[in-house]
């Protein structure tokens, strides 16, 4: 079954089972069609996502167990509400290796544990032995036999059988893991998720891992739990193709989802799947709403993000992901293996997508091999030797060539020069293209009809458990493209006043605090911490520089504490976000009423200030959205005010009517405003629910309104289901959009 609309809610030990069991009557009366949840299978203790699967043969125990599982289907079942599930097939959590009985298993055992062939493991370069990166910067670590189990501090690790006489540090040497200094993560020998060293990568393509792992999923999908399954991290799988051949295969009629991050210009692989989670949606929202003037006014000193990028990549490819990279390199036979390296790490930098999936994606390694060439002509001849293997589909290293790059992608870009880039923050988003980030109505208009033609039940968001400003941040900061002088001197003067030794964290400071105003000093401390040390310039998770931390701090402080400072802000951000209301209201109703399947990120039907996780993850008041959706119901139409009972008008109006009415949403052609500002007007008929929203509304406001322009209605009567006010043939904008910057038509 197809869902209408969905609404992503992160369970998790304190919001389990039965707690989103409650949340039921509410989903409903919302409008989505399904509950959309984070992963649900057993986790390491007290995870907080749940991404860190330990155990793929139950539900997660501290959301509730099996019992749990069921009364949470109840409920959505009781109220006509489906399920859709989120599911990790490219890892497992190994950060307890005691609670994870396969990697327990294979640390006992090595390679002739049953579960062995279930990792990625180099065992070879490893001298038969699994490296695990645990152990702290002593010399002499203090390890201990306990209960027959090797223990460092809290860390404990299985004996191989016959090898428990001796010392701590002989018995140690006998098993068939070597315990390393969490400094040495170049040495590794298995796959990881990214760089994270708790998550060991899965061998997927193995049928029998494949089967094993899924087993429980496909149970719940085949006794008609789950209607639909979110596949995380597709790109680092071996051959994502033909692991959602199978899965389509496995659970017939489920909606299928990827969480595939397409490049701009990318389309989606030819994949058996009804699209991506969304972030292309994402990114074609954010930029409909930023002004490319303004924009090109705040990031021009910068330079082109693409030289950050490719340093980041760089960056990452011969660091943090280093042990990757030679497991590449001695895949190719050589009596020189420095140019065969560096080849592939310019390679990896250069390439413009994730990931190629063979034997599509050739062209795309084409243009790196060019890339590479240029920027380092000494290795042209290795870069065109290595071309053909990593076109061929059968070859190793093509394939993980390919696992790579999109890891490689993702810390280098995402994960570094999104927080080095950092003059103008609204493009710096999973999914989006922050160099330009605007997207013209035009654009926008094209990638809708695409999307109607090829993905039409495709997911569309705005905010995840991964964004790293919420919707509501980002539309109040695309307000500054629309005033980049006045917010330059602004800037200026905070920095002047509270200046910091890293400019683009001074930057991303700024724009942090007044996109996210008010905010605390705990949860501002907390999120710009984790933003330094990712862009590793002034400090680092490796490396903390703690007089900068200290100084940061300090600055924060100051914030809440100086009354000028304060001021100034508060001042600032008051004067923005209005015109960031308007913005969040216009968004908001695009991507609930555009081309896909939209999805609410829990809480965000009020306005929702949230940052990078965890601070995305904080408690939702469920409470006050049902009173308020209550006095909605009652026929209280609210002002665009701090409550954010508006965008729950707009947010509860849209998904009841993608619900009630569907024969409204089947198919798209745009709508054109006439008069002095069309420009700020955009506007879509769906088949019988026509959107109209407002987009860069200072500037709308500058020019004193919309005066005498205008919209063409098709024939009938139409009706606004956000007022109720009823509109026939050609309608003023200034009088359809006078209670809200939006409208919902629909022909009675």
């Amino acid at each position: 079954m197809t869902p209408r609309a969905t609404y992503r809610v992160q369970v998790r030990p304190d919001f389990d089972f039965d707690a989103t069991a409650g949340l039921a009557d509410y989903l409903a009366a919302l409008g989505v069609s399904h509950l959309y949840s984070a992963p649900e299978l057993q986790a390491t203790p007290g995870s907080a996502h749940g991404y860190d699967v330990v155990d793929h043969s139950h539900p997660n125990d501290e959301l509730g167990g099996e019992d749990g599982r069921r009364r949470l289907v109840s409920a959505l079942r009781a109220h006509g509400l489906g399920l859709v599930v989120d599911i990790v097939p490219n890892h497992m959590g190994v950060a307890v290796p005691a609670v994870n009985r396969a990697w327990w298993d294979v640390l006992r055992l090595g390679r002739r544990s049953a579960y062995a062939d279930w990792f990625d493991v180099d065992w070879e370069h490893g001298g038969g032995r699994l490296v695990l990166p645990v152990l702290g910067d002593e010399d002499e670590p203090e390890l201990s036999i306990v209960d027959n189990e090797l223990r460092y501090h809290e860390h404990r690790f299985p004996i191989a059988p016959g090898t428990a006489s001796g010392t701590p540090a002989e018995v140690h040497d006998r098993q068939h893991y070597r315990l390393v200094s969490w400094r040495r993560s170049g040495e590794l020998n298995y796959r990881r998720f990214f760089a994270v060293s708790d998550l060991a990568g899965l061998r997927v393509e193995d049928p029998s891992v494949r089967d094993a792992t899924h087993a429980e999923i496909l149970r719940w999908y085949a006794a008609g739990d789950v209607d639909g399954i979110r596949v995380d991290h597709p790109d680092g799988l071996r051959d994502p193709g033909s692991y959602l051949a199978w899965l389509a295969g496995a659970a017939p009629g489920a909606w299928l989802v990827v969480e595939k991050i397409l490049a701009r210009g990318e389309a989606l692989p030819d994949w058996p799947v009804a699209g991506t989670t969304g972030y292309d949606a994402l990114a074609e929202v954010t930029g409909l709403f930023v002004d490319p003037a303004g924009e090109a006014a705040l990031t021009t000193v910068d330079g082109p993000f693409a030289a950050l990028a490719y340093e980041g990549k760089r960056d990452v490819a011969t660091g943090m992901l280093s042990a990757e990279l030679d497991r590449l390199v001695r895949l190719v036979p050589t009596d020189d293996p420095g140019p065969v390296r560096d080849a592939l790490a310019e390679l990896v930098a250069c390439f413009p997508t994730y990931r190629s999936y063979l034997p599509g994606g050739v062209d795309d390694l084409r243009a790196a091999a060019a890339e590479a060439g240029r920027r380092r002509p000494d290795l042209a001849g290795t870069v065109d030797k290595l071309v053909p293997r990593l076109s061929t589909v059968d070859d190793e290293l093509a394939a993980r060539f390919q696992q790579v790059s999109g890891a490689v992608m993702a810390k280098g870009v995402e994960d570094t020069a999104f927080y080095r880039w950092t003059r103008f923050l609204v493009g710096n988003e999973v999914g989006c293209h922050p160099d330009p980030v605007a997207v013209t109505p035009e654009e926008f208009h094209a990638a809708c009809r695409r999307r109607q033609q090829r993905h039409p039940a495709g997911m569309t968001t705005l905010s995840t458990h991964d964004t790293k400003r919420s919707e509501d941040v980002r539309a109040r900061l695309a307000v500054l493209a629309e005033l980049p002088d006045e917010w330059a001197a602004v800037r200026d003067r905070l920095t002047a006043e509270a200046p910091l030794a890293d400019d683009a964290v001074a930057h991303l400071l700024w724009q942090t605090v007044v996109g996210a105003w008010p905010i605390d000093a705990t949860r501002l401390h907390a999120v710009l911490t984790k933003s330094a040390r990712e862009a590793r310039t002034a400090t680092s998770w490796d490396a903390p520089d703690r007089g900068f931390e200290d100084a940061m701090r300090a600055v924060v402080d100051r914030i809440h504490a100086d009354a000028r400072l304060t001021g100034t802000v508060a001042g600032f951000a008051a004067r923005i976000t209005p015109y960031g209301w308007a913005n969040s209201l216009s968004a908001k109703l695009v991507q609930l009423t555009m081309p896909g399947v939209p999805d609410v990120y829990q809480g965000c039907e009020l306005w929702d200030n949230s940052l990078v996780d965890p601070d995305n993850r904080r408690p939702v008041d469920f409470d006050l959205r049902r009173d308020l959706l209550a006095r909605l119901d009652s026929g209280w139409l609210p002002p665009v005010d701090a409550s954010g009972a508006a965008k729950l008008l707009v947010t509860s109006r849209a998904l009841r009517l993608r619900r009630d009415r569907p024969d409204a949403f089947t198919s798209y052609s745009a709508r054109t405003a006439t008069g002095d500002a069309a420009e700020h007007a955009v506007a879509y008929d769906r088949g019988g629910a026509i959107t109209v929203a407002t987009r860069l509304p200072l500037g709308l406001a500058r020019r004193g309104g919309w005066g005498r322009t205008t919209l063409d209605l098709p024939s009938g009567q139409w009706t606004d289901a956000l007022t109720g006010r009823a509109w026939t043939g050609t309608v003023r904008l200034t009088h359809l959009l006078a209670a809200y910057p939006v409208a919902l038509l629909t022909r009675d």
